[in-house]
């Protein structure tokens, strides 16, 4: 039975190498320095992770102290420059920015676009409501098709995104996005910062997770805040 033993050999060899893959370091282009990139920069450099910032102005002041309380190998330069040898791109830029930012940021060919921009309109009342049919989502993977776009993280605050713990309890980070793999990463990444995940299924329904955003924000405005945790049946 020696080829068994062998055989069961590289298989945990192989396992080990898939695991150190998935685990491995990745380069993370955050496009923007404002509250949402100063918030998932640090935390995801925490991870390990090597952070690159994306800016029109990356030696302002405020830019480098985002640089000096990042861990590791932090950096910033313009946003084209910022995604070329990173793996996974963060958009952290106003919703309406989104199709100019994009368009200069060269190829995004295979790589990981996250997406937490929220498009709404304040109306007459205050609330918050939809700006166009669909999502900005599906926007963006129609301006980048080759990249693997995924909706996460536009349901919260940039202070929670900072401390998951501030929540007093579980909170979860709803996914939308065509590519599983894609779905994956931002899962991994989420969770190991301290958030909990649920997949709401293609790009097509990140719509209702932008709505999300709206239904939230509405409640916050209006003196009702909650944050979102949706409970897995057990097994």
């Amino acid at each position: 039975m020696l080829w068994i033993k062998k055989a069961s050999i590289l298989s945990l060899v192989l396992l080990a190498g898939l695991q150190l893959a998935q685990t491995r370091a990745e380069t993370i282009a955050v496009i923007g320095t404002g509250n949402v990139a100063s918030a998932l920069g640090p935390a995801f450099a925490g991870l390990g992770h090597d952070i690159v910032y994306g800016s029109r102005d990356p030696g302002r002041a405020s830019v480098q102290e985002l640089v000096t309380r990042t861990e590791g190998h932090a950096r910033a330069t313009e946003p084209a420059d910022a995604v070329r040898g990173a793996a996974i791109v963060i958009l952290a830029v106003p919703w309406d920015a989104a199709e100019q930012v994009v368009a200069g940021l060269g190829d995004l060919s295979g790589k990981v676009l996250l997406d937490p921009t929220n498009p709404r309109v304040i109306g007459p009342d205050g609330l918050r409501d939809y700006a166009f049919a669909g999502s900005n989502a599906e926007r963006i993977q129609q301006w980048a098709p080759e990249a693997r776009v995924v909706k996460a993280f536009n349901t919260m605050t940039a202070d929670l995104m900072a401390d998951p713990a501030s929540a007093g309890g579980a909170v979860t980070v709803a996914l939308a996005g065509d590519d599983p793999a894609a779905k994956a990463v931002v899962a991994e990444l989420a969770e190991g910062i301290g958030f909990e995940t649920l997949d709401f299924g293609p790009v097509r329904y990140a719509h209702v997770i932008e709505g999300m955003y709206l239904v939230w924000g509405n409640a916050r405005r209006t003196g009702n805040p909650f944050e979102y945790f949706f409970r897995r049946p057990a097994d």
